[in-house]
């Protein structure tokens, strides 16, 4: 099981700049700056836990900064509403995954059967591999 946390981030803390798109869309990508890049400074945010942040940053990856400012690139549709949309539903989906806390494995011992069960099935296939040698002829 694990738990997951509700997490706010004011918009005080995000930073969106708009640019202009490569890719489709006529004249208009030459004119109208759609594409937008999303920055959230997770190294600093007071909204976040300790525990997430590390998370956070980590899984950002490549789109993190050496500061710890998180970069979110959104150029996939030709209007600048659908590119904010995308850029702040894919910071809040990797918050959401930052916030789950992974389950720690807990070192466990095999038991009697299970390791009786292991050694009948390796003595079974020794067995079946033996009798495939040469066949012996009495000639």
């Amino acid at each position: 099981m694990a738990l997951i946390m509700a997490l706010f981030i004011p918009e005080d803390e995000l930073e969106e700049t708009f640019v202009r798109a490569s890719g489709p869309g006529g004249q208009n990508v030459n004119k109208v700056s759609s594409a937008v890049q999303l920055r959230f400074d997770a190294a600093h945010s007071p909204s976040l836990p300790d525990d997430v942040r590390e998370r956070l940053l980590r899984l950002a990856g490549r789109k993190a900064t050496s500061e710890g400012v998180i970069v979110i690139t959104a150029n996939r549709f030709r209007d600048q509403p659908q590119n904010r949309a995308d850029a702040r539903a894919r910071l809040a989906e990797m918050v959401a995954k930052a916030s789950i806390r992974p389950i720690v494995r807990r070192a466990t011992r095999p038991t009697l059967g299970s390791k009786r069960r292991r050694l009948d099935g390796k003595a079974v296939r020794s067995d079946i591999k033996a009798g495939r040698g040469k066949v012996q002829t009495d000639e």
